[in-house]
């Protein structure tokens, strides 16, 4: 989208136009709900963390200096309501296990009906694990396909220390997952 659109968009939208910031809704919620996906794993969570982002981008517009653009503040946004679920959400998890330990044992023994569907949830358990940082980098790059830089920018840290975070994140999901190649192999 051009820059020039979006930024007519942004002032239509600080002047009151609802037409406008739908506009920019519609634009990004797609992007902004993948994102929230990637770090809260469920679908409930990940639209209303969208959603909440996109109120509390509403809120803040006419504080949006445009130093960089609306998507790259939104996905800001984005990641750090997602994250905090996502913390929010492992230590609830983390207090029910404790609470029913026995029980939360049996469950995860039983085998999936597909492999894939087995595989893909190991790669979801072990970017999971990742600290956040981490986490946050391996998403955006490799499962949203941004660069460095860009990643850089959203999570507002040097490129050095998305490649170092991306490097360790990868070699610990490596770790994780060793099991899988023996396994196929």
């Amino acid at each position: 989208m051009p820059a020039a659109d979006e930024q007519q968009l942004i002032s239509r939208a600080r002047e009151g136009s609802r037409e406008a910031f739908r506009v920019l809704v519609e634009r990004h919620m797609k992007h902004a709900y993948n994102v929230a996906f990637g770090f809260v794993g469920n679908h409930e969570d990940a639209a209303d963390v969208a959603q909440e982002a996109f109120v509390r981008a509403h809120k803040a517009l006419p504080s949006f200096r445009e130093e960089s653009g609306f998507g790259t503040w939104i996905h800001r946004i984005v990641m750090n309501l997602a994250m905090s679920r996502a913390k929010r959400n492992r230590s609830r998890a983390e207090r029910e296990v404790h609470a029913s330990h026995p029980a939360a044992q049996g469950a995860a023994g039983e085998p999936a009906t597909d492999q894939g569907e087995e595989v893909r949830g190991h790669i979801e358990r072990a970017l999971h694990e990742l600290p956040t940082l981490q986490r946050a980098v391996v998403i955006l790059r490799h499962m949203d396909g941004l660069s460095t830089k860009q990643v850089s920018l959203i999570l507002q840290c040097s490129e050095g220390t998305v490649k170092t975070h991306l490097f360790r994140g990868l070699r610990k999901m490596r770790e994780k997952l060793e099991f899988l190649q023996e396994d196929l192999a």
